[in-house]
């Protein structure tokens, strides 16, 4: 089956396989999946808020009447953007890596709330509002996972098999992709941001590219990333590829002694200036610091405000 166009909306990939998709994938704007067998169903991830998550779920139920009750819930991993709408089906079997569940419970949704509503002075705010302002996150309640697990898990939705496999600490300390093998569809969760810089939040780098690494052994047919257009794992690839661009970078740059906001700096993106997102370069750079046992700023707060200064520079 042919990709299809990136547009809001929901699209089918395979035989009861849908992407839900977010144009423009930045920040915030994740997409989401659904399988279907029968009267059975699985949803790969909910959104950042109730308001989209919603939407998505109306859109599904008109779409397939096996959508009206979610049976089982797959959350790739932590990220809001990725677990906030968790309440708006709650009452399904949430499954989610023993680290994704550990760590989804670490950032309170009330607190984007409060900094969207009293954002910062600088570019630091300014971020933070193209980060978040698009969403609102009052009334969210976190509902976390009812089932983990580690490694590798098989679920089944109707006769179809579902496989997840955990690729994380990654992106995130619990990264989860789900593998369809009959169906040749693999969701990646944020592994895979096509179209924009990735973002390095947990790390070490080497697993991300043993992550992309095991995509690329499946051999999907169809890719439906975290953020962006549904693909192949020629992006995958690309991604990879990426990724030791910044480990061979900033490890130079490391070894002579720059800090991390100015080997960001200093690095021509070459065949990546295409990229979006581009102040998470710098957060990329920081975790290849911190991989190679350099001392450096690498909590949220202290990224955030590299990101915004090397964006505004």
């Amino acid at each position: 089956m042919a990709a299809p166009p990136y547009t809001r909306g929901l699209h089918e990939v395979g035989d009861g396989v849908f992407a839900w998709l977010q144009p423009d994938g930045s920040w915030g704007w994740s997409n989401a999946g659904l399988v279907v067998d029968g009267e059975a169903s699985l949803l790969v991830d909910t959104l950042y808020d109730l308001r989209t998550t919603g939407e998505m779920l109306d859109a599904m139920r008109r779409a397939t009447p096996a959508a009206a009750t979610i049976d089982t819930l797959v959350n790739t991993h932590a990220n809001g953007d990725h677990c906030w709408g968790n309440q708006l089906v709650r009452d399904a079997r949430i499954v989610a890596s023993r680290a994704c569940a550990e760590e989804m419970l670490e950032l309170p949704p009330a607190l984007l709330a409060d900094l969207v509503a009293a954002p910062p002075e600088g570019p630091t705010g300014e971020l933070l509002q193209r980060m978040f302002g698009a969403f609102d996150f009052r009334g969210i309640e976190l509902v976390p996972p009812t089932e983990t697990f580690e490694g590798e898990l098989t679920l089944r939705v109707g006769d179809r098999e579902v496989r997840l496999l955990e690729v994380g600490p990654a992106h995130t300390r619990g990264d989860v992709v789900v593998h369809l093998p009959a169906d040749g569809v693999v969701f990646t969760g944020d592994i895979l941001f096509n179209g924009g810089h990735p973002i390095v939040w947990a790390g070490p780098v080497d697993n991300w590219v043993a992550a992309c690494d095991r995509i690329v052994e499946l051999a999907p047919d169809t890719v439906v990333p975290g953020h962006g257009a549904v693909c192949t794992t020629d992006e995958v690839a690309r991604l990879r590829d990426y990724l030791r661009f910044v480990q061979r970078e900033a490890g130079a740059r490391a070894e002579a002694g720059m800090s991390p906001l100015d080997a960001a700096r200093d690095i021509d993106l070459g065949e990546y200036e295409d990229l979006g997102e581009r102040e998470r370069f710098v957060a990329n750079v920081v975790a290849v610091y911190r991989d190679l046992g350099h001392d450096v700023a690498a909590d949220p707060p202290s990224l955030l405000a590299q990101m915004a200064a090397y964006g505004a520079g």
